[in-house]
């Protein structure tokens, strides 16, 4: 599965922090929610398409306290470097 998409709330501890992601092998698409950091509560929802995928990501970001920060583009390059 691939990172399409990774975001932050921009919140710290375990009550505030929320963070989301959106991966994909190319034919299913996972959206996964995580409440508190790590070992924090995770949720996670399989979709067909990138559509109903992105639809989650949107509600999930609306419903939660926190200015959302996309961290795309850093995923990316993290994961460039360690494939080197």
């Amino acid at each position: 599965m691939e990172v399409r998409g990774r975001w932050w709330n921009q919140s710290w501890g375990r009550m505030a922090r929320r963070d989301v992601w959106l991966v994909s092998d190319g034919r299913l698409w996972q959206v996964r929610g995580r409440l508190g950091g790590d070992g924090g509560q995770e949720v996670s929802h399989d979709f067909s398409d990138e559509v109903s995928a992105r639809a989650m990501v949107d509600r999930m970001m609306k419903t939660s306290a926190g200015t959302w920060r996309d961290l795309t583009g850093a995923v990316r390059e993290s994961e460039r470097r360690c494939l080197g």
